[in-house]
């Protein structure tokens, strides 16, 4: 029988071909963390799923890789992916008893936290009882370039269902108008003074949900004629409006003069641009005693603590026993969203 000899560079020639055709697994990426469909993705976010990586070209959540136009496919990959154990909650049982902070996870695969305790409340139906959960699997908080305290994914924790005219984007580019605003202090107080901020301006809105006063009936009494400059823009345009319900002609006339905007004659930029609405509610932080004796932002960046950012708000209709129940809904409020921040919420709660 012949034998056929086979030269040493032909044999390297073969393996060569056969790398490039037949790439190992050895060859191959490692997988990023896995996808996981409650967590929060930004643009340039890499993720694994069904042994490729994924990166997002946008803004995602609960969007399938491979499935969606928002994920771009990176390769396959091996390894790695797993999401270490973060994201193994149980389950949610009807009927259970939860007690605070309790994790579950629903159904449709997204995850829900106990706000208050309660007997196995459906979490999609019973939003007092519970908050979504960005399950730690993925890159849920990504730094936002604006070096704000707050990310996205917190920010929709807190608000899942805010009314879509109050956008993320909107806020972050509102912040120019005040850079000292949550970058005063420590780190604990910033995170403290954002916290405190989100909670009142959620107070205010019914959890960023409603743009322009619901009572009606009272737009017609925030015009103070005696003002020189009278009110231009009509007897009844001058109603709350944005995350902290700016009214009367004479808040109007000064919000417009410090932001550079005609707000008194345009009161209704304040309902049409999101950056605006919250440029608005910053200036009143930022700025205004009110009824109290500081601004919000002083009292959180000089230690009075929560409740004197309640006085500087709503003052003795709802301190010193005015409407209690109001106030502690702002200091739930606060309690819940410093601990998504992960900061403590200090002393000085109540007013």
């Amino acid at each position: 029988m012949r034998r056929i000899l086979i030269l040493p560079a032909v044999l390297s020639l073969v393996w060569g071909l056969l790398a490039v055709l037949l790439p190992s697994a050895a060859n191959a990426a490692a997988c990023a963390t896995a996808w996981n469909a409650g967590a929060v993705y930004t643009g340039g976010a890499v993720a694994s799923h069904n042994g490729h990586n994924w990166t997002a070209k946008w803004w995602t959540q609960n969007e399938t890789p491979g499935s969606a136009d928002v994920w771009g496919d990176q390769g396959s990959c091996t390894g790695g992916g797993s999401g270490g154990t973060a994201c193994s909650y149980p389950n949610w049982v009807a009927g259970q008893f939860y007690a605070v902070g309790s994790i579950v996870r629903y159904t449709d695969g997204n995850h829900y936290i106990a706000v208050h305790e309660n007997p196995g409340y459906d979490p999609v139906i019973s939003h007092w009882y519970w908050d979504p959960y960005t399950c730690s699997g993925g890159p849920t908080n990504p730094p936002d370039p604006s070096g704000f305290v707050v990310g996205q994914a917190q920010f929709d924790q807190m608000f899942p269902g805010r009314n879509s005219f109050y956008t993320y984007s909107g806020l972050v580019s509102a912040l120019s108008a005040f850079p000292a605003f949550a970058k005063t202090g420590s780190d604990t107080v910033k995170k403290q003074e954002a916290a405190a901020f989100l909670a009142n301006v959620g107070h205010e809105t019914g959890g960023l949900v409603h743009i322009v006063e619901q009572n009606t009936a009272n737009y017609p009494h925030y015009c103070d004629p005696n003002q020189s400059y009278g009110c231009p823009a009509g007897q009844a345009a001058y109603y709350g409006r944005g995350p902290i319900q700016l009214s009367w002609n004479f808040n109007y006339k000064a919000a417009g003069d410090a932001l550079g905007l005609p707000l008194l004659t345009n009161p209704w930029l304040v309902q049409q641009d999101a950056a605006v609405a919250w440029k608005t509610a910053l200036w009143y932080w930022m700025t205004q005693n009110g009824p109290g004796t500081m601004t919000a932002h002083n009292a959180m960046v000089n230690g009075r603590g929560f409740g004197e950012t309640i006085r500087s708000i709503n003052g003795s209709i709802e301190c010193n026993g005015g409407n209690p129940a109001q106030v502690q809904s702002r200091i739930n409020s606060y309690q819940r969203f410093a601990q998504i921040l992960g900061v403590s919420p200090g002393g000085n709660l109540s007013c």
